[in-house]
């Protein structure tokens, strides 16, 4: 295990704390071990899918992760997108791409920096539709330095089903976890 690894537990071990959504109050504590078996599944992950960045983390992991304080949650989708589809009420925001046609946001690796403080061995995870923009991102983000980057599997809505609508194919609103809509 590397030393900011290790560093990065630990303190997600002092910062511990519940999440004040009542149904998910149960699962928010975990240990080192906990959470390291998580991110050896996540790095397994982009090993298995010869991925360019650190790995991907299915949505209740992301939030076990961002519950016990062991990584920072960024939505990369567009203003819009949280505005009217929903968003996770922790974590940051850092668009990947923005406005109605997805223009690829030209500043993201710097505003994410600012986002992160400079932290490049932060241990984050990046959010978006269905988990493709957010792996992109993962990709700038490891390219500039980032080396704890994950992408959360599924995204925000999950895949499409046969009839072409996302909801209830995976992602973090079919997993029940915390969202609020504008």
């Amino acid at each position: 295990m590397n030393a900011s690894v290790s560093k990065e537990i630990q303190q997600a071990q002092e910062q511990l704390h519940t999440s004040s959504n009542s149904e998910h109050q149960a699962d928010t504590t975990l240990t080192a071990v906990q959470i390291q078996d998580i991110l050896d599944r996540a790095k397994q992950y982009a090993i298995d899918e010869e991925l360019d960045f650190a790995g991907g983390v299915p949505p209740k992991d992301a939030w076990a992760l961002v519950s016990a304080g062991a990584a920072v949650l960024v939505d990369v989708r567009s203003n819009e997108e949280r505005k009217f589809v929903g968003h996770v009420p922790a974590g940051e925001h850092v668009a990947w791409a923005t406005g109605t046609s997805l223009n690829r946001n030209p500043r993201f690796v710097k505003e994410l920096e600012i986002k992160l403080k400079n932290n490049k061995d932060q241990v984050v995870v990046l959010l978006c539709r269905s988990g493709k923009r957010s792996a992109l991102a993962a990709e700038a983000a490891t390219k500039a330095g980032f080396t704890q980057v994950y992408n959360i599997l599924e995204g925000f809505e999950g895949e499409l089903n046969e009839q072409q609508q996302r909801g209830d194919l995976g992602g973090w609103r079919h997993a029940a976890l915390p969202w609020v809509q504008d």
